[in-house]
């Protein structure tokens, strides 16, 4: 339907209105998203761990109390993680990482993400005819790079033993754990009935555990014993390789003894911009991490003091921003080594000033998200610990979708991760899949200095949502004003995909989803302005963990959003 100008012109002015009442609405009650923060913050001294599960964050403040840093501690509550949220992570997938090294004073960032098999070719999709690669099965299987991760980490800044580090993994691992209600839902799901492997492996005397029911995986306690034992090579050149290299030949995959001993991960400088005196750092490709530098880069400009949280002006001008900076994410993101990413170019002010000017304040901007739609998904841990001397671990780690591809070989215990399945078949685009690739990840870790010194170290699980989750926690403490707490638990929205064509400029302008709490006002002035809205589930927008720290006291501020059964906890 084709509308008139008249309409269009009562439309434009709808939306000034609503923007005008809206604003005015807000103003009387600034703080109205206070109302939505769940707890307090958490405040220690000597130590504080924020990690998506309970018992995980106790192990981070075990080994902490033992004599162990915050590097220690994180790969610590990463193992109990991948031992009790097996459907999100685990040794099976890749690894992420920002470490602010109090030593030094100086920031590192650590990609342990792993690439494709050596004798997977791109022609072998063309003779299967796929379009794209199936998430589950051998064919979306990449070397896992979290082992390499941890002694990456605790070769370079660790203290204690490793055996010491993983102990608390392994007896949860032998003795058993009670099942939360999202674990045990995510087993009795049938994505993996043709897995026999899996049923098996999370099933308790052939039943699927309830909420409640304890849970024993012994064979993942004997691996992790292993790795412990014999450190990394066990993983990659050892036993363990060798039983996934015999794996995958009997079940039609391509990852091989080779892929795993030729594993490295990659120490990388983190790249950072400047938004209203606080410094963000993001890690650079093959992450989708620089996406919000280029989101904040565009936002920088507008006045958030006279605009309000949850307004029109607000949700519009984010949403705006996001459709630029995804335009490049699809474009450029992938791995660099295959690839002359310009980072630094897209990441400049001068190139944010350039783009900023294709953003209409009165209308949503008619464009199409060019990308793989798996990006939508992916279930993520993040988790963020720090230490009495300082260290501060920024840590995130995924199987990619679910409990990852499928593939659980045998006598180990965990399962394959399936992020080959985020590559492009389409020859000629810089994520084009390519044997011995690294794959365009999801997963962002994320850390914020000031004046030099560490302020904040924070996460936000959810796929494709991450920077703009990441933008959001940010703006809703530096621009709003909230306290870390309420940054993660304040209404959020998410902006995905492309809608049908609505009228007039409205095409691809895509689909908008909101959490309760965001006015109605503000809805229907966005409507007006051509977004168009449509409903995701609550797990879309979580979870978020986060420590601030306060230099003058010698205090950590730790928080974790109540989406999820994140914890945080200091002592």
């Amino acid at each position: 339907m084709k509308l008139s100008g008249n309409c269009l012109m009562r439309l434009s002015l709808c939306a000034t209105l609503f923007v005008a009442i809206s604003q005015k609405t807000l103003a009387q009650n600034k703080s109205f998203w206070k109302s939505f923060a769940t707890r307090s913050e958490v405040l220690a001294q000597n130590g504080m761990a924020c990690t998506s599960h309970p018992l995980s964050t106790q192990v981070a403040l075990d080994i902490l109390k033992q004599g162990g840093n915050a590097i220690d501690a994180a790969i610590a509550a990463n193992a109990m993680e991948g031992v009790v949220e097996p459907h999100v992570n685990g040794i099976g997938g890749d690894l992420f990482a920002i470490i602010w090294d109090a030593k030094s004073q100086k920031l590192y960032g650590l990609n342990a993400s792993g690439r494709s098999p050596h004798s997977l070719t791109l022609q072998h999709f063309k003779d299967e005819n796929l379009e794209y690669i199936p998430a589950l099965g051998p064919l979306a299987v990449s070397v896992p790079g979290c082992v390499d991760g941890w002694f990456e980490m605790h070769e370079a800044f660790g203290k204690m033993e490793m055996a010491d580090i993983l102990a608390p993994a392994i007896s949860y691992a032998r003795e058993g754990f009670p099942v939360a209600d999202e674990l045990s839902q995510s087993i009795g799901t049938k994505s993996y009935d043709a897995y026999p492997e899996f049923r098996e492996h999370f099933s308790i005397n052939g039943e699927i555990p309830k909420k409640g029911d304890v849970l024993k995986r012994p064979e993942l306690a004997t691996t992790l014993q292993k790795i412990a034992n014999g450190g990394r090579e066990v993983f990659y050149s050892g036993e363990i390789a060798k039983t996934i290299d015999q794996y995958m030949k009997e079940n039609g995959g391509f990852l091989s003894l080779k892929d795993l001993e030729d594993h490295r991960s990659e120490w990388v400088d983190p790249v950072s911009t400047n938004y209203r005196g606080y410094d963000v750092w993001e890690l650079p490709p093959n992450g989708q991490g620089i996406a919000v530098l280029q989101m904040l880069n565009l936002l920088e400009a507008y006045d958030f003091k006279n605009i309000s949280f949850g307004s029109p002006e607000h949700i519009h001008l984010f949403i705006e921003a996001k459709k630029l900076a995804y335009e490049d994410r699809a474009k450029f993101y992938a791995d660099p080594d295959f690839n002359k990413i310009p980072v630094q170019s897209l990441i400049s002010k001068e190139y944010a000033d350039e783009r900023r000017k294709l953003i209409n304040r009165q209308r949503a901007g008619a464009t199409y998200e060019a990308g793989n739609p798996g990006l939508k998904t992916g279930d993520t841990i993040y988790l963020t610990v720090a230490d009495k001397e300082g260290n501060i671990v920024s840590l995130i780690q995924s199987n990619y979708m679910g409990f990852g591809s499928g593939m659980v070989p045998t006598g180990l215990g965990f399962m394959l991760q399936n992020r080959g399945a985020l590559f492009n078949l389409t020859e000629g685009e810089f994520n084009t899949y390519e044997p011995n690739k690294r794959p365009f990840h999801t997963i962002i870790p994320a850390f914020v200095t000031k004046e030099g010194q560490p302020f904040f170290s924070f996460g936000v699980m959810g796929g494709s949502f991450q920077p703009l989750g990441h933008v959001q926690i940010l703006m809703n403490m530096i621009d709003f004003g909230m306290n870390i707490q309420e940054a993660g638990d304040a209404p959020r929205f998410d902006h995905q995909g492309s809608s049908e064509p609505t009228g007039e400029n409205a095409q691809g302008v895509g689909i908008i989803t909101m959490e309760a709490g965001i006015p109605n006002e503000t809805v229907k002035a966005l409507y007006a302005m051509g977004h168009r809205f449509g409903y995701a589930p609550t797990y879309v927008y979580g979870g978020y963990q986060g420590i601030r720290y306060d230099p003058k006291n010698k205090v950590y501020y730790g928080a974790s959003e109540s989406r999820k059964d994140g914890h945080a906890a200091g002592y």
